[in-house]
């Protein structure tokens, strides 16, 4: 077998070459490099997926209401399985949890641009998310684990801006798609990104060290899933079909008893799957209760603005969308500058300033309504993006610094879970008071409603630390 030469390089070399990569002092930010190529494809078709669904549904002849179950039934999904990927990744390793999630969720996206119907499209989005619910607090333990605390705001501002900023790449790259080629190209385009992720995953991150095996708190684990599902449930029945309807409070009801028993279990397991000496900590709940309470704002005052903008302002949908992109546009940009701030201003002052801009966006979005002056809501939609792009690498990373790294996958799955929740109350809450209206007053009071929730994150802000825990 003839020698190989200089310029062929050897199966060995390639080893040699990965380990001074992993050893090398810039091999964290390869790692942030690497998870958030996952968390680019994991988003980037969020917000054009709901704003085609009437395409979906004409296509293959079915109702957009019962579409609404492909944004709904895969957030369900992460809420009822994050937690247990967290803890899986926690004791069986986080890349290779991570990897086995990306290449589940790859799959469910190639197999939703064949589907024939309705509940198969439903079917496939939530087959794709219960893997990908895998990817996140995966992701976030392996960045936080390579990162020192100190500089794991700056690694959550880049975070911030690639999954804020992926859905709108996804719209302005989706809907031309979607348009020429129709909407199954969206699953078709991904896949090759998703692909290209899992390799440059597989080839980058290295495995964490794990901690010892331990039995897997399945109890804990069923009764923390009765209990948020069953509370988003009651957040998504309520607003869609009335809080009147009897099944609203009878799953309220099943979400506390679900709460409970959770807490009871956790109290006597030997290996809990989420500890409660977690939120003991000040900084931990302090962050938990400011994402909650920001995510609340937020994403409600995300699906008031649009209708704010047609009935009050007669813009089309094209010019609604073109409008609302100011927003996650704001947040992608100046959350990676914000990580970088608050790694020099502490990461309370970072989070109030934040939330701050975060509720005068609320009243400023309410005096829009009041007095019809469109510009603003232009500027209702900057202070928005600003408040939550400045606020958000601070909370993340002050909870991740409160933890051992042994529980990172857990511990960021919680904060993910507890930020999902804010998202559908939030939503649903304001649309309710909203109301589907034209008259400025139901404009307005929703946004007076989510600025006093956003009140409440300013106070829990200023529980976080003024300087970095090192854990």
């Amino acid at each position: 077998m003839p020698e190989p030469t200089e310029s062929e390089p050897t199966e060995l070399d390639e080893v040699k070459g990965r380990l001074r990569l992993h050893d090398g002092p810039h091999y964290r930010w390869w790692v942030l490099g690497a998870v958030l190529a996952g968390v680019f494809v994991s988003g980037a078709l969020i917000t054009i997926i709901g704003v085609s669904l009437a395409t979906v549904a004409g296509d293959l002849g079915t109702s957009t209401a019962s579409l609404t179950w492909v944004v709904t039934g895969p957030l369900l999904a992460v809420a009822l399985t994050m937690p247990l990927f967290g803890k899986l990744g926690d004791v069986w390793g986080l890349r290779r949890v991570y990897l086995i999630g990306l290449l589940g969720f790859t799959i469910g996206s190639i197999l939703t641009a064949f589907a024939w119907n309705g509940p198969s499209l439903i079917a496939f989005r939530i087959l794709g998310a219960i893997p990908g619910a895998a990817m996140g607090p995966t992701a976030m333990a392996l960045v936080m684990r390579a990162f020192p605390p100190k500089e794991r705001v700056k690694a959550m501002g880049w975070w911030s801006l690639v999954g804020a900023g992926a859905p709108v790449i996804g719209v302005i790259a989706g809907g031309p798609l979607v348009e020429i080629f129709g909407w199954r190209s969206l699953f078709i385009a991904q896949a090759p990104f998703s692909i290209a992720a899992f390799v440059l995953g597989y080839v980058v991150l290295r495995e964490a060290p794990r901690r010892e095996r331990q039995p897997i708190d399945i109890a804990g684990a069923a009764w923390l899933a009765v209990g948020t599902v069953s509370a988003l449930l009651a957040l998504t029945i309520g607003g869609r079909s009335g809080w009147s309807q009897p099944i609203v409070p009878l799953l309220a009801i099943t979400a506390v008893i679900g709460y409970i028993f959770f807490i009871r279990v956790e109290r006597v397991a030997l290996h809990p799957l989420l500890p409660l000496e977690f939120f003991k900590e000040r900084s931990f709940s302090a962050s938990l209760s400011a994402q909650f309470a920001s995510n609340f704002a937020y994403m409600g005052g995300f699906i008031v603005t649009p209708l704010l903008l047609q009935y009050r302002f007669g813009y089309s949908v094209s010019q609604t969308a073109g409008a609302s992109i100011l927003r996650p546009l704001t947040f992608s940009l100046c959350a990676a500058a914000a990580g970088y701030v608050a790694a020099r201003i502490g990461a309370r002052r970072s989070a109030v300033i934040g939330l701050s801009a975060l509720v005068i966006s609320m009243g400023v979005f309410a005096s829009a309504a009041a007095f019809s002056m469109i510009g603003l809501v232009y500027a209702g939609l900057f202070l928005s993006g600003f408040g939550m792009g400045t606020a958000s690498p601070s909370l993340v990373s002050s909870a991740a610094n409160t933890v051992s790294h042994d529980d990172q996958g857990v511990a960021n799955a919680a904060q993910q879970m507890v930020a999902a929740i804010g998202t559908v109350a939030g939503i649903q809450v304001l649309s309710t008071i909203q109301g589907g209206g034209q008259s400025a007053s139901s404009f307005s009071e929703a946004y007076v409603i989510g600025g006093v929730i956003a009140v409440v994150g300013i106070t829990a802000s200023a529980f976080l630390p003024k300087r970095v825990r090192r854990t």
